[in-house]
């Protein structure tokens, strides 16, 4: 039976590249799936790359569930005092769930100890989601066979094109789109800002933050049918 419990993954980096602009996680990619975990009775937590304080951007007050987030001082002291790896036993984890925002772009990938978290929960049979920038923790992520995660796997994450958009093609230290498909992911996706969910094998991706709940809910559907 998969374990009812949940980590979310936010990250610890708060710098926008070399412009001056704040970035962090976005927020809604983590209230709108936490809400689906939360009302199927699913405990959650919360971890980055250094814990502490995760910086929050994306923060629009016209989203109830964001402003019931922040209005929630038991939320807010968790996302300001998230644990680290080292304090993570993944066996008690059923699924781990990867936020975005584009602050993950910089500490996400190569961070070792959260990928063996994530491989070692999907090896004992949980469940490993990721939405917009969040599947960057995706792109060195080794199962013990020495295989790529997404190798082979159907992968949904913040596009090409909309990364161009949003003006920062030349900004992230990569393309994610195009890392991914350099891993051996079968990349899929749909026009810009569009919802995009995709759940290939145990492996729940999104494109951005309108496929945040989504992500949120299939997750949720592949839990309870392991749990059953």
């Amino acid at each position: 039976m998969t374990s009812q419990k949940v980590l979310i993954v936010l990250t610890s980096h708060d710098t926008l590249g070399d412009t001056g602009k704040e970035t962090g996680f976005y927020l809604p990619e983590v209230t709108h799936p936490l809400d689906a975990f939360t009302k199927a009775g699913l405990t959650v937590d919360f971890v980055s790359p250094k814990g502490g304080k995760a910086p929050i951007v994306g923060i629009d007050l016209e989203d109830p569930l964001n402003k019931a987030f922040l209005d929630d001082a038991k939320q807010v002291f968790r996302v300001e005092n998230t644990l680290n790896p080292a304090q993570i036993d993944p066996a008690e984890y059923g699924a781990i769930f990867y936020a975005g925002g584009h602050g993950t772009m910089w500490d996400f990938a190569n961070n070792q100890e959260l990928a063996g978290i994530a491989a070692a929960i999907y090896e004992a049979g949980g469940i490993v989601g990721a939405v917009c920038h969040g599947p960057a923790a995706l792109v060195n992520l080794k199962l013990s066979d020495g295989k790529y995660l997404v190798a082979n796997k159907t992968v949904a994450a913040f596009t090409n094109e909309e990364e161009a958009a949003v003006g920062l093609t030349d900004i992230v230290p990569f393309l994610l789109e195009a890392k991914l498909i350099e891993r051996g992911a079968n990349f899929t996706k749909v026009a810009n800002f569009q919802v995009c969910v995709v759940a290939s094998e145990r492996l729940v991706t999104g494109q951005n933050p309108a496929s945040a709940a989504g992500v949120g809910e299939r997750m949720v559907e592949l839990i309870q049918n392991s749990a059953v």
